[in-house]
């Protein structure tokens, strides 16, 4: 009882009498909200099939949407979404579903990796599917989130995505190497670029050091039609997304804030003062993940990158 009369002071409930008697059941009000959602899901859905049909969007990318927050992809059937390609009708898509061990009733955003990597895997072999085309790419998220971790796991898994070398005044990390991870410069040099105008975008991070890209070597990768992937800061991708055309980006989120400390304070290569101002920043830069094209949560290293990969290919 206490249960029932919360609910209806809260408005979750609502009673009316009818012949005599009382019935208690959902807000109405909730309930009119509840259909139309539902209603423009389904409408969102069948638009998605149709651009499938027509070629308007490729199935690939459709596949890379349903692993970001696009929720229309995300809650397509897989049965729907392989029945929308050229030359498959029911009983074809059927046979390669199974073939593909997934589920009549999965989603494309319910996808574990493996069924993911089958499905991927079969798009890539149809004779339709598009060629990649270079891009632009911000990789960026929260400090200690694993931007480097990812990016590096890129560079060596998928040597047709070029990572852009990032200028920096901080000292190298344990391991760092001058011009593979970071150009490792003054204060001094760092300034010069910027006044020259020889660097794409530049910020100050963690009110301390300075980071920025070389623009020439962005603009020369691209103009040789390589996909170029920077990772970098929230401020530097800002400039990126306000001067440049043409630019996909992604955010990098961690599976909770619980573990961004933990990685963070794992890392063990910031002083108390340095971790509880970077934690500072982390809030503030978490908060702007709607601002990106697509959030990618780094649960795990080789399945995020293998997502980076997918968005840059055909996002």
């Amino acid at each position: 009882m206490t249960t029932l009369l919360h609910s209806l002071m809260n408005g979750a409930l609502w009673v009316r009498r009818e012949r005599g008697e009382i019935f208690v059941g959902s807000n109405p009000v909730d309930q009119r909200s509840g259909v139309v959602a539902a209603v423009k899901a389904r409408r969102e859905r069948a638009a998605l099939k149709a651009d499938i049909r027509s070629g308007k969007i490729g199935a690939l990318k459709v596949l890379a949407k349903a692993g970001s927050t696009d929720k229309a992809a995300s809650t397509l059937r897989v049965s729907d979404f392989l029945k929308q390609l050229p030359g498959l009708g029911e009983v074809k898509a059927a046979k390669i579903q199974k073939e593909l061990e997934i589920s009549e009733s999965k989603r494309l955003g319910g996808l574990g990796a493996y069924q993911r990597k089958r499905l991927r895997e079969y798009l890539l072999s149809r004779s339709d599917a598009p060629q990649p085309s270079p891009k632009l790419v911000i990789l960026a998220g929260p400090t200690a989130v694993g931007k480097g971790t990812v990016s590096a796991y890129i560079r060596q898994h998928y040597p047709e995505i070029t990572i852009s070398i990032s200028a920096t005044t901080r000292k190298p990390r344990p391991g760092e190497v001058d011009g593979r991870d970071y150009f490792f410069v003054t204060h001094q040099e760092f300034d010069a670029m910027a006044h020259a105008g020889e660097l794409l975008e530049w910020a100050v991070v963690h009110q301390q050091n300075k980071y920025g890209t070389p623009k020439s070597a962005v603009d020369q990768m691209l103009a040789d039609g390589q996909n170029v992937l920077l990772e970098i800061d929230l401020q530097g991708a800002r400039q990126v997304i306000y001067n440049s055309e043409n630019v996909l980006s992604i955010f990098l989120m961690p599976p909770s804030w619980g573990e961004l400390v933990r990685r963070l304070e794992g890392r063990g290569t910031e002083e108390e003062t340095e971790r509880i101002r970077r934690l500072e920043t982390a809030k503030v830069e978490m908060a702007a993940a709607p601002e990106f094209d697509y959030l990618v949560v780094n649960d795990e290293v080789a399945r995020a990158a293998e997502e980076v990969v997918d968005l840059i290919r055909y996002g």
